[in-house]
C-alpha cells in the first residue's frame, strides 16, 4: 500500500532573514510569525500557517536563510538543505530576492517512501533526524537530505519529511494567507508525476516545460503567485 503524502510546507529562501521578512510584509501584507534555528544546517527561519486546502496538520511557508551567527553541526564537506550552499542559488537569491525555492512533502512512513522512490532511480539521501527548540518543547522530525543538499528536479521535487509527536503549524497563529493551489513545471514531468504518484500524493499539477514552482496564495491583500524567477 502506497503511503500518503501531503503537502507539508512551502519554503521561500531569501540571503538574510531580514529580508525574507521584509518581503513578506510587502508582497503578501503579513508580518512571518516565530521560527527557529536549525542548529544541524545553519539556518534559520519564520513560519506562517496556510489554510486549505483543508487538511490536518494544515501547511504553511517557511522563510528561511543561512545564520551568519551559527556555523552547521552537519560537518563539511556536507552541504545545508535545500542548496542554500549553492553559490548560483545564493546569487539568484541576492539579484531577485527571497523567492520560492521549493516544497517539502509529509509522509507517514519517511523510509518507505524513500525506498519507492529508490525504485524509479531517485536518491532522495539519507534518512536523518533534525530538531530546534520552541516554548512549547523540542520539535522533532526526520527528513531526507543529500550530502550535497541538492533539491533535485530543480526544486520541484520535493524533501520529504516524518513529523514526530508535535507538529508546528498546529500551534501557529491564523496568518490570513489561503493556499490555493501549487503547480509545478519541469522537462522531467513524467518522472516527477511518477514520483508523486509513488508516494501517494494528490492535488499537484505537474506539466512539462521549463523549471518552475508556482504558488497560488489567498492574503489579505488579495490573490497573490509566488514563483520561481524565470
Amino acid at each position: 500500500m502506497k503511503p500518503a503524502a501531503a503537502l507539508d510546507h512551502l519554503v521561500v529562501a531569501a540571503a538574510t532573514l531580514v529580508e525574507g521578512v521584509a518581503w513578506c510584509e510587502q508582497a503578501l501584507g503579513v508580518t512571518p510569525g516565530p521560527g527557529g534555528q536549525h542548529a544541524l544546517f545553519g539556518t534559520h527561519n519564520r513560519l506562517l500557517r496556510l489554510d486549505g486546502p483543508e487538511q490536518d496538520p494544515p501547511a504553511y511557508l517557511e522563510i528561511i536563510a543561512i545564520d551568519p551567527a551559527t556555523t552547521p553541526t552537519r560537518a563539511a564537506p556536507l552541504k545545508r538543505w535545500f542548496d542554500l550552499d549553492d553559490p548560483a542559488l545564493r546569487q539568484r537569491l541576492v539579484t531577485h530576492g527571497p523567492q520560492l525555492i521549493h516544497w517539502v512533502a509529509r509522509v507517514p512512513h519517511l523510509d518507505a517512501a524513500l525506498r519507492t522512490w529508490a525504485d524509479l532511480g531517485l536518491d532522495r539521501g539519507p534518512a536523518m533526524t533534525a530538531s530546534r527548540p520552541t516554548p512549547a518543547g523540542l520539535l522533532q522530525w526526520r527528513l531526507s537530505v543529500r550530502d550535497d543538499g541538492q533539491r533535485l528536479l530543480d526544486g520541484c521535487l520535493p524533501t520529504l519529511i516524518e513529523w514526530g509527536a508535535q507538529h508546528p503549524a498546529r500551534g501557529m497563529a491564523p496568518s490570513g494567507l489561503r493556499l490555493q493551489h501549487l503547480a509545478l513545471r519541469h522537462p522531467q514531468a513524467d518522472l516527477l508525476t511518477r514520483a508523486l504518484a509513488a508516494i501517494g500524493m494528490v492535488g499537484i499539477t505537474v506539466e512539462a516545460g521549463l523549471p518552475r514552482l508556482s504558488a497560488a496564495l489567498h492574503t489579505p491583500a488579495g490573490p497573490r503567485a509566488l514563483t520561481t524567477p524565470d
